[in-house]
């Protein structure tokens, strides 16, 4: 589905850039429709090209935890603006905000800012090869981590499968670096490191996957990694793009009470603007340049706007706040099971905190393989459906829906009744 202007700037957009999107999964592709172009967004609510208004469950992908263009966000990315936007020199306000992720998370001594969340893992990553003194990297299918060359591989047959290129321009040779193991299966892990442990530098892993669909770990598997790599040598990298700040105020290790090595963070963190970091523990993060031989650099780190933007949203993330996130939560995954209990569709909802997903299938779901299983045509149905009624939720099975403190009970109450309604016809189908 596509309004008209949607529809004509659609066309527009694939003559000049690829696929007419900046980024893939906004094609809506997976869901055999065209994109909603957005003009604007406040709240919980955003608005196509043509005017309509949405209740909106991508919010940016995960940053938009406050809520659309929050004033106190707006008013601090402003007067940060008016003193200049991008100096290539250090900031006082990158050391404020260095200083506020260290408090939300204690497993940070040191942080690195970059631009983005690819920067961060594939930052993180090389840190942990740089570090050991090894090469390999696990991880797990389904899980994404950016598309650095390095982590374009998916799993093939078997216990555990060199990675295979995901995509073209990725070398064989790269992806033979890393290997990839299905997630929540402790056992694999054990017998990896079992076999090859030395060569091991690092594990990385979604804390709370989003990327095939919300998906926690099963009791002790996390504990599991952070204890596996310590035995052997290797580091446990925690992915937290999406999850920091996210699924609790100090993320995943928050939650789960867990310590890892490095820590990957994004959106949150960064209130909406391109601000993404690296940290971990104090001796690993000084072998980074120009204290150590591991370089990375960024013109625009710490970039004082983005930064001045994520120290205010990070002042607002108060206990009040998740506990409005989990009792809107509770709320949509309860009306959501109920409208497909009611539909007579297999369906199962799963949830970690402010993250959800509706799997169509009867589930549970602990790994990619049970993702994959499920009927992506009848989500597809029941996305258009959605989208005709005024919700705007991710458009692929496979991504996580993110709830924000600025939805109220009356954008709840219509997205069950969309949702109930759009799930009446994906059972026709």
């Amino acid at each position: 589905m596509s309004d008209s202007a949607s529809k004509a700037l659609f066309e527009r957009a694939r003559a000049v850039i690829p696929g007419g999107v900046n980024s893939p999964v906004r094609a809506f592709r997976a869901v055999g429709g065209e994109p909603i172009f957005v003009s604007r967004a406040a709240g919980s609510h955003l608005w196509g090209a043509d005017g309509t208004e949405y209740v909106d469950y991508v919010g940016s992908w995960g940053p938009a935890i406050l809520g659309h263009a929050h004033p106190a966000v707006l008013a601090a990315l402003i007067e940060a603006a008016e003193l200049g936007l991008s100096f290539g020199a250090p900031t006082e306000r990158e050391v404020r905000f260095a200083e506020k992720v260290r408090e939300l998370y204690p497993s940070i001594a040191k942080l690195r800012c970059v631009s983005s969340g690819t920067e961060a893992t594939m930052s993180a990553i090389r840190v942990a090869r740089g570090f050991t003194g090894r090469d390999v990297i696990v991880k797990f299918e389904g899980c994404y981590h950016g598309h650095a060359d390095h982590l374009l591989v998916k799993a093939g047959s078997g216990l555990a499968t060199f990675g295979v290129p995901d995509s073209a321009g990725v070398p064989e040779g790269t992806a033979r670096t890393t290997v990839t193991l299905p997630y929540n299966d402790v056992p694999a892990l054990e017998a990896l490191f079992a076999a090859r442990g030395g060569e091991i530098a690092a594990v990385i892993v979604e804390p709370v996957v989003g990327n095939m669909g919300c998906v926690p770990p099963l009791p002790g598997y996390l504990e599991a990694i952070v204890s596996i790599c310590k035995r052997h040598g290797a580091l446990s990298i925690f992915d937290e793009v999406m999850t920091g700040s996210r699924v609790a105020r100090g993320g995943a290790q928050e939650r789960f009470g867990l310590v890892p090595d490095l820590t990957a963070l994004g959106k949150v963190i960064g209130g909406g603007m391109p601000l993404a970091a690296y940290g971990g523990r104090d001796d690993v993060m000084s072998t980074i340049a120009p204290l150590g031989p591991v370089y990375q650099a960024g013109t625009l780190s710490g970039n004082p706007v983005a930064v001045a933007a994520g120290l205010a949203t990070i002042d607002l993330l108060t206990p009040a706040l998740y506990e409005k996130l989990e009792k809107s939560g509770a709320a949509l995954e309860a009306g959501l099971r109920a409208a497909a209990a009611k539909r007579g569709v297999a369906a199962c909802v799963q949830r970690v905190g402010s993250m959800i997903t509706l799997f169509f299938q009867a589930g549970p779901v602990r790994s990619w393989t049970d993702a994959a299983r499920s009927d992506t045509k009848r989500f597809a149905a029941w996305h258009a459906g959605m989208l005709a009624r005024g919700v705007y939720w991710p458009p692929s099975q496979y991504e996580a829906a993110f709830l924000g403190g600025a939805h109220d009970e009356a954008d709840l109450a219509k997205t069950v009744a969309a949702a109930d309604e759009a799930l009446a016809e994906a059972a026709a189908i």
